[in-house]
């Protein structure tokens, strides 16, 4: 039992933040990536304890599970909390991929001369002092801290209390690295304390964070959206929907839609809901109902059109082929769930997702460069494809190497929150004595000190 209110013992923790938060920004490119480096070795080297903490982690959830009748929820939980040696050289690897990457702080985004001759630029700086929400795996932990750290941002971070003794060991070493490396201690902040409350203090901060990103469900999403006291970069539920056109290639908008849902399932840019032209619905829908079904165990709701077409299946007592409901259309499943409509046209699908919006990524299979050229232009949502799967709306399929969430937001960021989404921008403008007129000093006092205008 922690004797300090939850208030206080944050209030404590983030006293400093924003002169420790000023101070990193500071930081050169080579010191961020030559600490980044020794992280990573460090967690490699600790592979052991790291995998002991969490076999602790592991033990501690399955013996919340006592009763029978929940064993496989205990199975599940224990599933989603066990590490392996693969998730710590996936870790390593991220560490070592994010310390290769451009360092975003100083960058010039753009530079022009005034008529006046004043030289204006703008300039990448750190947004500050970020505070990070997760209920995902020490994955996340490490990728948050990275990317921050290296876009000169000061991270508060509170994980899952799940993870606890896990967390604890990963963030031991790199902070041990960090500051062997030259980094002064402080440079992040992991909160240790499980109680739900600090995380609710957290996100009421608004004193000492600049921003706050939530990573997890929708359930996160909504509560920190709802209670936040700052900036919140994050995607508002938005859906992920697929349209295949006519004019299609058929076995690559077949691999496309699965791929799109079946990659990662719970994943927030799987696929939602598929509408298929419904010229091609007799040729494509039935293979892929059935490989979605049989193969990958996907749960189908379907428009009636499409349980017409599958009625035979349906009779046959094919339990995951239902009725879509009206409420199935404006459902992010990030389940084995997936909703199928036909739609008459290009017309009818992109009034579709207007209507059942927001959206968050959205594909088109088409060969017609017409029909392309006016989805991409008319789709609103943080990436749009063509031909490819939903499941590249990530960081590291543009080339970020990694992100902390997808933003669905109009401003500052939209779609990955990578380096440079961490980062907005200053004018830095150079001058030789410019002034904006008029200027308050009389004529005369110019003629007197033999100054004259520009």
């Amino acid at each position: 039992m922690h004797e300090v209110p939850v208030k206080i013992y944050l209030d404590r923790l983030l006293k400093d933040c924003k002169n420790t938060a000023r101070s990193l920004a500071l930081l050169s490119g080579p010191v961020k990536e030559k600490a980044l480096r020794a992280m990573a070795d460090r967690l490699a080297v600790d592979e052991e304890k790291i995998l002991a903490a969490n076999e602790k982690d592991v033990d501690a959830v399955g013996k919340s599970f006592e009763a029978d009748v929940i064993k496989d929820r205990m199975k599940a939980a224990v599933a989603r909390l066990r590490m392996t040696a693969s998730d710590i050289k996936e870790m390593v690897d991220r560490l070592r991929l994010i310390a290769d990457l451009p360092d975003p702080v100083g960058a010039v985004t753009s530079r022009g001369e005034r008529p006046d001759g004043l030289q204006v630029s703008r300039v990448r700086v750190p947004i500050g002092v970020i505070g990070v929400v997760s209920e995902l795996s020490p994955l996340i932990t490490v990728e948050s801290i990275a990317l921050c750290f290296k876009s000169g941002n000061l991270c508060v971070f509170r994980g899952a209390p799940e993870w606890g003794l896990t967390q604890q060991a990963i963030g031991v070493g790199l902070r041990e690295a960090a500051e062997q490396s030259g980094v002064s201690a402080g440079a992040w902040i992991i909160i240790e304390r499980p109680e739900k409350e600090v995380a609710v203090e957290l996100i009421r901060a608004g004193k000492s964070l600049d921003a706050i990103i939530p990573r997890g469900g929708a359930g996160l999403r909504r509560s920190v959206v709802e209670q936040a006291k700052m900036p919140v970069l994050c995607h508002d539920g938005g859906l992920t929907q697929m349209y295949v056109d006519a004019d299609t290639d058929l076995p690559m908008a077949q691999n496309v839609a699965i791929n799109s849902k079946v990659q990662k399932a719970v994943a927030s840019n799987s696929l939602d809901t598929l509408l298929v032209q419904q010229v091609i619905g007799r040729q494509f829908l039935p293979p892929l109902v059935n490989r979605m079904l049989e193969e990958f165990k996907v749960e189908v709701r379907a428009c009636p059109k499409t349980m017409a077409l599958m009625g035979q299946m349906a009779m046959t007592g094919h339990a995951s082929i239902i009725p879509a409901k009206e409420e199935d259309w404006d459902t992010q499943f990030q389940s084995p769930v997936l909703a199928v409509k036909m739609v008459a046209d290009l017309d009818e699908a992109l009034a579709h997702i207007v209507a059942h919006g927001p959206c968050l990524t959205a594909v088109i299979a088409t060969t017609s460069y017409e029909s392309a050229l006016r989805f991409t232009r008319e789709v609103d949502a943080s990436a749009v494809f063509v031909n490819a799967s939903s499941r590249l709306n990530a960081g590291d399929s543009y080339g970020m190497g990694a992100d902390v969430g997808l933003s669905g937001s109009r401003l500052h960021a939209k779609g990955p929150i990578g380096l440079e989404q961490l980062t907005c921008e200053k004018y830095v403008a150079f001058g030789s004595g410019q002034l904006r007129y008029p200027h308050p000093v009389p004529e005369a006092y110019f003629d007197a000190i033999m100054l004259k205008r520009p």
